[in-house]
Formats: structure tokens, C-alpha cells, sequence
């Protein structure tokens, strides 16, 4: 990977020595919280706050796609793990919308999805019976812990499923030919490429789900462990731009009227 760093000092004001520091450390940190491996371009922003500049995370050659797509798969089951962690059952299993979305449902139903479609998909049926993923299942039946499940259970079952998942992506290339026979009338063939994609979005998105349930449970944020991906800043200021936030959308709502 390269880094690249392009900052246009004349863009910086009078005390553009002082501006660039305040910059290149506010970077620093955030470096230190950042997937180094994960190409991406970010803008530098001056006190304006108006761009000044970007840092650029480029790949230095040429990336195997397969070995992409497994990779951002692999960080967001990270992800989901670490919002389950440290939590007692009732946390886990509290339900936090009104449809019952809640933070060990969500990792089963992870689990219960990737046993599929890195499974029975491509002809290797994940060994262990997954009761609630049956045809005859009640709704929602892998959107909850069981009574008779708690949090290790659900945990131990999705490093199994990840595991098994990991295997076929190792055995198959990317144009491997697959079946996913609950996709329309009579099913859809489709490519081991087609699945991952599918697969990572639907991670991304339950994990997306996870990160504010865990935050509306005990304030626990981040994208990942040991980097939050949030500014540095103390918890006054999110009281105060909470409070702002309010006050914008009351008076939006007034000119509405």
C-alpha cells in the first residue's frame, strides 16, 4: 500500500505552519485507527471548513478480487462479534426496535444466513441442523436466542459457520457455479462473486444495525476494537452537537409549517 499525502499550503491562511501541524496530527491518530490495507481517499479540511488537501491509501499492485471481498468480510463478522462482546444476556438479547431487532438476533441470523449461502449454495451444506432456518421455522425464528441458546452458543455457532464459509471461499473461484434455489419461482444460478457480494452488503448492513443498538444499549461505539473511527474529542461535545442537532431539526420543522 501507498500513502499519499497532497496539502495545499496556500490554501492554509496566514499561520499555514501552525494549520498544517494541527492537521498532519489529527491524522496521525486517526492513521492509527485505520485499516492501512483497505485503499481509500479522504479530503483534509481546513478550519473553513473547506478542503485543503486529500490523503490517498493506494494499492501498490494489482489485488486478487476474491482475496478483497473475503477480507471486508472478514473485518465486518469482527465487527458484529465485538457489539455482542461483553454484554450479559438480557443486554444481548434486549429488544431494541419495535419490530424486536436486538444485538444476539442479529449475529444468529448472520450465522444462519452465511450457512447458506457459503453452504447449501454451492453444494457444501454447513453439518450442524440450524432448526430455525428450517422451511416449516415460524418468522423471524433466527432473529432471536432461544431460551434454550444464550451468548456463548450463538458466538461459538458463528465462528463455526464463519469457519465453514471460509473453507468454500478457499475451495471455490470466483465463477464457481452455485444455486440459490429460495431466489424466485424456480431459484437463481448464480457465481460464488455474486454471493460474496451479496453476502458482504447483507453483513454490512446488520452490522450497521448492531453498531447503534450497541450504542443505545451502554454507549459502546466504534467501527472496530481499538478504533472508533470518531473524532477525538470529549463527551461534552457530543452532548452540545446532540443538542444543536435538536435545536436544527425544531427550527426545520418550524419553517415547515
Amino acid at each position: 500500500m501507498r500513502l499519499q499525502l497532497d496539502l495545499d499550503l496556500d490554501a492554509l491562511g496566514d499561520d499555514a505552519p501552525a494549520e498544517a501541524s494541527r492537521i498532519l496530527r489529527h491524522w496521525a491518530d486517526v492513521l492509527g485507527r485505520t485499516d492501512l490495507e483497505a485503499p481509500a481517499r479522504h479530503d483534509l479540511l481546513g478550519r473553513g471548513p473547506a478542503p485543503v488537501g486529500t490523503l490517498t491509501l493506494a494499492s501498490t499492485s494489482a489485488q486478487d478480487p476474491k482475496a478483497v471481498l473475503h477480507r471486508y468480510l472478514r473485518g465486518l463478522r469482527e465487527a458484529l462479534l465485538w457489539k455482542v462482546d461483553g454484554l450479559g444476556e438480557r443486554d444481548a438479547r434486549w429488544p431494541m426496535t419495535p419490530t424486536g431487532t436486538n444485538l444476539l438476533g442479529l449475529l444468529k441470523h448472520v450465522a444462519s444466513v452465511e450457512s447458506e449461502y457459503l453452504g447449501l449454495v454451492f453444494g457444501r451444506p454447513f453439518p450442524e441442523q440450524l432448526p430455525w432456518s428450517a422451511e416449516d421455522a415460524e418468522d423471524n425464528a433466527d432473529m432471536w436466542a432461544w431460551p434454550e441458546e444464550d451468548v456463548r452458543s450463538v458466538r461459538d455457532l458463528a465462528i463455526r459457520v464463519w469457519s465453514h464459509g471460509d473453507a468454500t471461499i478457499e475451495a471455490l473461484e470466483l465463477d464457481a457455479p452455485g444455486h440459490v434455489h429460495w431466489w424466485g419461482e424456480n431459484g437463481a444460478d448464480v457465481t460464488l462473486h455474486t454471493v460474496l457480494v451479496h453476502v458482504v452488503t447483507e453483513v454490512a448492513r446488520h452490522t450497521g444495525h448492531a453498531d447503534i443498538l450497541r450504542e443505545l444499549t451502554d454507549g459502546a461505539r466504534g467501527l472496530r476494537e481499538g478504533g472508533t473511527n470518531l473524532p477525538p474529542v470529549e463527551e461534552d461535545y457530543w452532548v452540545a452537537h446532540v443538542a444543536r442537532l435538536q435545536q436544527v431539526a425544531e427550527e426545520a420543522d418550524a419553517r415547515d409549517l
